[in-house]
């Protein structure tokens, strides 16, 4: 079994109220175990559309995963498809019932038993794969040798019913390739000329190990995907591909392992026991979200500031007013300053300062919507950046500014 089809119920997603999740985690764990998902269908809790897409997952895959539609009401039409499309009937399952039970005693919950009494009746050939952390179960169903996993929609509950029960039951019951992935993160080339200039490697690539270019503002990750049935012999055939590769794009690549520029940036902080802060304007503490996404980071993050409003500059970080006044409080004067008053007032190795205008309207100094100065801070070294990004929306320009300065950090901490 290699290709996989995923279903995606619900209204809210399609109305674009609900950000898809599950369909990105479900593919990354597939992926790991070497099953490949060719289709992502999002789709209205509708019978006849339901049972539509789930005949034409089947002409497409050998496994279906469908999440999101199920119900605690009688009208749970997910269910009603389910049970039509494999010409099947709802019976209570005593198991599943027994299991909401305890569920919803450990909760104190016993009162609404009944009302979620429901969950528990499902298509009696189905196989029951309990849900731990919800009262909707996953139910799988067979037709022709080919498998279909009714999930919940909840990203909490589908994670670990996919990383618990549905992937040891995969591998357990096919024959699966390994899979292993490698990335090599190359900044200061354009995707295009990276391209051109590692063509003949690319085309000399074995034929069981697949490239992706996989850009993230101005950073282009090269992703190797080997495949086979010797794990060990794969890592080493990464491994002298990416040697090979290395030459080519050399003083360009800051990782051949970690995937994040975040997680790249935890393991240079962490091996040199730098420390590091943060004081943000116009990134509104992205740069902190980012940095603190890792488990173990509080070893190298003292703290972060978001001193959004001038006053609160001046006051917390120190800055002149002298400075705001004769270059605007978005300038690289300000960053600087910023930064040097975020380093003193955590005593970190390392410092990084924001100060621009991420939209929709101009700053209240005048400057133009995608503006932003930043300082990187290393002890006594300081370099400040100017960019300016019009096209991009708020949030897209806090998430773009925050890669950019991460990446430059990087960049400074391996050339030094």
């Amino acid at each position: 079994m290699e290709k996989a089809v995923l279903i995606t119920i619900g209204d809210e997603i399609l109305s674009g109220n609900t950000v898809d999740t599950n369909s990105n985690f479900i593919a990354t764990e597939l992926k790991n175990i070497g099953i490949q998902v060719t289709q992502i269908f999002t789709i209205s809790d509708e019978i006849d559309i339901i049972k539509n897409t789930l005949s034409a997952a089947f002409e497409l895959g050998d496994l279906i995963i469908t999440t999101g539609g199920l119900g605690p009401t009688r009208d749970d039409k997910t269910k009603k498809a389910l049970t039509e499309f494999f010409n099947d009937e709802i019976a209570l399952d005593e198991v599943t019932f027994n299991h909401l039970k305890n569920y919803m005693e450990r909760r104190g919950r016993l009162d609404i038993l009944e009302r979620n009494k429901e969950q528990a009746f499902v298509p009696s050939k189905s196989v029951v794969f309990q849900n731990h952390f919800g009262t909707a179960p996953c139910m799988m169903m067979e037709q022709d040798g080919k498998l279909c996993f009714s999930l919940p929609g909840v990203p909490y509950e589908v994670k670990p019913l996919i990383k618990d029960q549905i992937v040891p039951y995969l591998k357990e019951k096919f024959n699966l390739y390994y899979i292993h992935t490698r990335i090599v993160s190359v900044v200061g080339i354009p995707e295009s000329i990276l391209a051109d200039i590692i063509e003949d490697w690319e085309l000399s690539l074995p034929a069981n190990i697949a490239l992706s270019y996989l850009p993230v503002g101005t950073r282009v990750k090269l992703r190797l995907t080997a495949s086979g049935d010797n794990e060990a012999a794969l890592k080493q055939q990464a491994e002298d591909e990416i040697q090979k590769l290395l030459p080519l794009v050399e003083g360009h690549v800051i990782a051949v392992t970690e995937d994040k520029i975040e997680k790249i940036l935890a393991e240079i902080l962490t091996e040199r026991k730098l420390t590091i802060s943060t004081a943000e304007s116009c990134t509104g503490g992205e740069l902190a979200k980012m940095i603190t996404s890792n488990s173990g980071s509080s070893k190298y993050f003292l703290g972060g500031i978001v001193p959004y409003a001038t006053e609160k500059k001046i006051e917390i970080l120190k800055i002149s007013k002298e400075t705001v006044d004769q270059f605007t409080v978005v300038s690289e004067q300000v960053a600087s300053e910023m930064a040097a008053g975020c380093q003193k007032l955590f005593g970190a190795n390392i410092s990084l300062s924001t100060t621009g205008v991420a939209g929709p309207d101009r700053g209240e100094d005048g400057k133009e919507v995608g503006t932003v100065f930043y300082t990187i801070r290393i002890n006594e070294k300081e370099v400040t950046s100017k960019l300016y990004m019009p096209h991009l929306d708020r949030l897209d320009f806090m998430n773009f500014v925050s890669q950019k300065i991460i990446q430059d950090l990087v960049g400074l901490l391996i050339s030094e």
